[in-house]
C-alpha cells in the first residue's frame, strides 16, 4: 500500500484468525453487512444496493463477487486479496469525488458503469448504474501493469464522471 493510501481501512486477514477460514469468511462478511446492509452507501445521491440472489450459504449474490473471483459464477473461487480488502469498496465509494481516487463511467456489454479507482489503479470498484440506484457489481485488485494502463487509458479517454 502507497503512503498516498493510508486513508484506507486496515486489511482484515486470515492471519488475525490463526488460518481458522470457517471463523474468516464470517468475519469478513460481517464487513461487508456492516458496509452494505446496515449502512447503505450512497454514490452520487443514490442509495448503492446490492445483487442479493442467489443466496449462498446464507450470503448474498454481491458478497461472493466481491471475495471470490473466476469467469463463471458457479465456480468462483474465495481469492484472499478480495476478502482482506473487504472494507476499501465502501471506503472508494464514500470518496468517489474526492482526489484520493479516479472516477468515470464506461459501459461494458451494454451495461452503463461506474469505475472508482485508487489513483494508481491497484484497486477498483465497479457500480453498475440502474435507475433509482447503482448496484454494486464487484471490487478487485488490478495485479497486472498492462491492466492498470489499460484503466488508466480509459480514465484519460472518457475523463472523470460528471455528477448528475
Amino acid at each position: 500500500m502507497t503512503v498516498s493510501n493510508r486513508w484506507l481501512p486496515p486489511l482484515v486477514t486470515l492471519k488475525d484468525y490463526r488460518g481458522n477460514w470457517d471463523k474468516y469468511i464470517e468475519v469478513v462478511y460481517r464487513c461487508f453487512k456492516s458496509d452494505f446492509i446496515r449502512h447503505s452507501p450512497v454514490f452520487n445521491g443514490k442509495p448503492v444496493c446490492l445483487k442479493k440472489y442467489p443466496i449462498e450459504r446464507g450470503k448474498e449474490a454481491t458478497f461472493w463477487h466481491v471475495v471470490s473471483e473466476g469467469m463463471q459464477e458457479h465456480n468462483r473461487v474465495p481469492d484472499l486479496r478480495r476478502c482482506e480488502r473487504i472494507r476499501w469498496p465502501a471506503a472508494l465509494i464514500a470518496e468517489a469525488d474526492s482526489p484520493l481516487v479516479k472516477c468515470w463511467a464506461n459501459a461494458r456489454r451494454g451495461d452503463k458503469r461506474i469505475v472508482i479507482a485508487l489513483n494508481d489503479f491497484s484497486y477498483v470498484v465497479v457500480l453498475a448504474v440502474r435507475d433509482p440506484y447503482y448496484l454494486l457489481w464487484t471490487a478487485y485488485c488490478v495485479e497486472q501493469e498492462h491492466s492498470r494502463r489499460k484503466m488508466e487509458n480509459e480514465y484519460k479517454r472518457e475523463g472523470p464522471f460528471q455528477k448528475s
